[in-house]
């Protein structure tokens, strides 16, 4: 990882890091999902976080929903975005806005790992 330089807040300038350098830890809601905080708390970013999540074959994020809107980016594999009590399939490449409060979960429907790159506002980390 490369971080070059400090922030008048005490942060960093600049991280370089290949995503599956960060560890992966298992999300305690969901058996199967894991997720990469690439950058989080520790690189005291001043508005979002970034975390790319893991959804194994099968798996799936709870369903929820939350006051923020979701930005989300489909990193590889295959699956659907359950919303609303409608199913989406998504795959590779694929860009998912979502609203404020819509009721949500992405589920993986293949037999390789679904993984997904997801920017949300830091007053929605836990």
């Amino acid at each position: 990882m490369a971080e070059v330089g400090a922030s008048s807040t005490g942060g960093e300038l600049m991280k370089l890091v290949h995503y599956r350098e960060v560890e992966a830890e298992a999300l305690q809601e969901a058996e199967g999902v894991k997720v990469r905080w690439v950058i989080g708390p520790k690189d005291r970013p001043p508005n979002f976080f970034m975390r790319v999540f893991e959804i194994a074959p099968g798996a799936s994020t709870p369903y929820h929903n939350h006051p923020w809107e979701h930005e989300v980016f489909v990193l590889r594999g295959r699956g659907s975005l359950e919303c609303e009590g409608n199913s989406h399939p998504i795959g590779e490449g694929d860009v998912v806005f979502l609203e404020a409060s819509i009721d949500h979960c992405f589920r993986n429907t293949a037999q390789e790992p679904l993984e997904i790159i997801c920017v949300i506002p830091k007053e929605g980390a836990r």
